[in-house]
């Protein structure tokens, strides 16, 4: 598929003009109201339960709409946020260390490599503040100073210590607030919650989208679920390369089957390298384990000086130690961004001074810290890390440094959307990571939770009243119904019938290499295509040789992982021709090709200041369209963190 056709532009026609400042304000009073009464009548749909769908309908429930949520989980409680170490980034400025809403906005369009619009970066900043507020209101234990402020640390990209943390189980806390908050509306009636249903289409009727066909997948029935909007909030998909730091069951099928459907796909190719992951032990593996980036506070970064050696890191003198992103980076040090550290990682393993099983890792130490403030002081703020570090490697952090290796974490790409958060087809709305919205070519780190509760908590429940004022939309068209769900029972049948030799979980890891391999930290055109005649025949053989064991009418996990992956190829094609067409490097995406004196990615302003926003189209041939990025407040520079 390194066959396309340009379509043209898109532009965000919901976005408001005006002094930056006051777009928010002005696109909530010019969105139109629902009046309570009306609300009643009125029915949405919210695919996820993790921070982004989980506020969302809680938001959604207390405001009066009819919201049915779902989940593929047995609890909403078991939704990939809770995984979340580090922390959640807001403009507070308890610190007093220089921190404002335009330096939070300032940083996350610099460390996106000004590839995100400044429109919705600022909104972000601004609705930053209010997350914390809402988060203390629900009971979230926030980590407090001696004085009783909240604590806040220091996170790559930024000079200033903006994040809120609860040690390394932030996620877990702020998503029990937001599940506390839904589980509150469940019992009043306004939400009713569907676990483990998996999404499997979108149903399109009179150019809008009206519902969703999902499976049950205890008792394998396919249902078919209406309402006047759809919001999907159902995570990235760094799963298509099989080893990341995301759960298992993370994949791509709702927003993939919604791209299907004519909701485009931006950025694909913005896949995030976490460079605080622990390294890759053997073929067993089926997911990778993330250390906080709020290790790098206090850990030092280092790899020996002289190539192969592999003496024990105790026995390695200071004078025999390069520091190398507190040589490289002398203004930010170890607190760079995560593309930046990851592929300074990669580097210096490529030199051969890497340590570990085969050379791929890098000592993150914890001695100078320990020395400093003492060991009881360094357990406060990271034991259940150090815990949890132990427990999978048996070496403890305390005594040896750990050691840490690039692993694939976050995707910045996702469906297109505008500024209230809705998709190409009118009605279906897309949150949190799985739209593209707000990091551009790379997330700054504690800014995922930000985004997914802004979305959820603040922004949606503003704009989708702006559609659904016009609604609601009447009888949905059974033909449209029929269709979906036959289109769903038929690609079931198809996987069952096959009936080949080899195990869904074996195609997944074998794309996976190809796509790390080809796609990974560093794309070349070489490897680009060598990707794209690749997928096409694996996938070919899967559709040919894929053994689907049981039954679609009965709780069948080979099943699910099959749709999932086939879903995973026709991503993995989509996301190796927009990294081909893109031939700067930005963030994280690098592309060999592209790069300064200093190995630093090299941007191309001149022809890629644009979104990629892909269309689907049945014949295999996507159709790109642009949306031009306009840098009115932060102009557009090579990024520097030296």
């Amino acid at each position: 598929m390194s066959r396309y056709t340009e379509g043209p532009e898109i532009r965000d026609a919901k976005a408001p003009a005006g002094p930056i400042e006051e777009r928010w304000e002005k696109r909530k009073f010019s969105a139109k109201l629902v009046n309570p009464a009306n609300k009643r009548k009125l029915t949405v749909i919210v695919v996820g339960t993790g921070l982004a769908g989980g506020s969302a309908a809680a938001t959604l429930g207390e405001l009066g709409y009819n919201v049915k949520s779902f989940c593929y989980q047995d609890t909403p409680r078991r939704a990939h946020s809770i995984a979340a170490q580090g922390g959640i980034n807001a403009a507070k400025n308890y610190r007093g260390d220089g921190d404002s809403i335009y330096r939070l906005f300032y940083d996350t369009v610099k460390g996106g490599d000004f590839r995100a619009r400044e429109s919705n970066v600022y909104r972000l900043a601004q609705v930053s503040v209010n997350i914390i507020d809402q988060a203390v209101a629900q009971g979230v234990p926030f980590a407090r100073e001696y004085g009783g402020l909240l604590d806040t640390r220091s996170f790559g990209g930024a000079q200033v210590s903006r994040t809120f943390y609860a040690r390394g189980q932030t996620g877990q806390q702020l998503l029990l607030g937001a599940y506390q908050a839904l589980e509150r509306q469940i019992a009043a009636g306004t939400v009713t919650m569907h676990t483990r249903h998996e999404m499997l289409d979108v149903i399109v009727a009179d150019g809008r989208a009206r519902g969703i066909i999902v499976r049950d997948m205890v008792t394998g029935e396919i249902e078919r679920h209406l309402a006047d909007a759809v919001v999907l909030a159902t995570g990235g998909y760094g799963n298509v390369f099989f080893l990341s730091t995301n759960a298992k069951g993370c994949n791509t099928t709702a927003i993939w089957r919604a791209h299907e459907r004519g909701a485009y796909f931006a950025n694909p190719c913005y896949t995030q390298i976490h460079p605080t992951c622990i390294p890759v032990s053997g073929e067993y593996q089926s997911k990778l384990t993330l250390m906080s980036e709020s290790l790098r506070n206090d850990g030092r970064v280092w790899v020996p000086l002289r190539k192969n050696d592999t003496r024990a890191p105790g026995d390695i003198p200071d004078d025999e130690r390069d520091y190398y992103l507190e040589r490289i980076y002398p203004a930010f040090g170890n607190l760079v961004p995560r593309d930046i550290a990851s592929r300074a990682a990669k580097n210096v393993c490529d030199e051969g001074r890497g340590v570990g099983p085969g050379g791929l890792g890098v000592y993150l130490d914890f001695r100078d810290a320990i020395n400093r403030l003492g060991r009881d002081a360094v357990e406060k703020k990271y034991g259940n890390l150090f815990e949890m570090y132990e427990r999978i490697t048996g070496e403890n952090p305390y005594d040896v440094p750990m050691r840490i290796y690039p692993a694939v974490h976050y995707t910045m790409g996702g469906l297109w959307v505008d500024y209230d958060l809705q998709s190409t087809i009118p009605g279906l709305f897309v949150i949190g990571e799985a739209n593209f919205s707000d990091h551009g070519a790379n997330r700054l780190g504690a800014s995922a939770l930000m985004q997914g509760l802004a979305d959820g908590y603040f922004v949606l429940p503003t704009t989708i009243g702006d559609y659904l004022a016009a609604g609601p939309f009447g009888d949905v068209d059974d033909e449209a119904i029929a269709e979906a769900e036959i289109k769903v029972r038929n690609k079931i049948d198809r996987l069952l019938s096959v009936n080949g030799t080899r195990t869904p979980d074996s195609f997944h890891r074998e794309l996976g290499k190809l796509m790390w391999d080809y796609c990974g930290m560093e794309r070349t055109e070489e490897s680009l295509r060598k990707a794209l005649e690749r997928i096409p025949e694996l996938r070919e053989e899967f559709w040919q040789n894929v053994k689907v064991t049981g039954t679609s009418e009965e709780l069948n996990q080979v099943l699910e992982r099959a749709g999932r992956v086939a879903d995973f190829f026709d991503l993995a094609e989509l996301m190796c021709l927009d990294a081909l067409v893109r031939t700067e490097s930005c963030g994280g995406h690098f592309r060999a090709e592209s790069q300064d004196a200093d190995g630093e990615a090299l941007r191309d302003d001149e022809n890629f200041a644009h979104v990629s926003a892909w269309e689907f189209s049945p014949s295999g041939e996507p159709v790109l369209h642009k949306e031009t990025l306009e840098y009115e407040y932060v102009k557009m520079t090579q990024r520097s963190y030296k």
